[in-house]
């Protein structure tokens, strides 16, 4: 393994007393592919606000204000990381998901929107295909 150059010794980083991280297999396993920017801001936006267990509860509109989203942006956001298996939410609580491969191909559907939620066009393609 090579030894990389530590650049800036002063400012090395440590894991904080608030736990925060990003498994590093999401680019190694290649899950960001195909990912939007806005989904990508999204998933790094839970990553640092989640707990040890991945869970936080942000509201939408809170975490929409913060990243510059609008509702309907933060929706299709949210929709993606829940189809590719990265997060799940039940409104308003969010769970970043384990990478373990076995985790990814074992998750069962998320949970139907309740009656009266709005749902992306996407969304209902998305649950159109999968249906049996």
């Amino acid at each position: 393994m090579k030894t990389k150059p530590v650049l800036c010794p002063e400012r090395l980083r440590h894991v904080p007393a608030q736990f925060s991280w990003i498994d590093q297999r999401l680019v190694r396993d290649r899950h960001i592919r195909g990912r939007t920017p806005r989904a990508l801001a999204l998933y790094l936006f839970l990553c640092t606000v989640a707990d040890a267990q991945g869970a936080s509860y942000y509201s939408d509109a809170t975490t929409g204000s913060l990243l510059g989203f609008s509702r309907e942006e933060l929706c299709a956001a949210r929709a993606e990381l829940a189809a590719a298996g990265l997060i799940a939410h039940h409104c308003p609580f969010y769970q970043v998901l384990s990478l373990d491969r076995g985790a990814a191909a074992s998750l069962a559907r998320p949970p139907e929107p309740r009656i009266g939620e709005a749902r992306s066009i996407g969304e209902i393609l998305r649950s159109m295909i999968k249906a049996p």
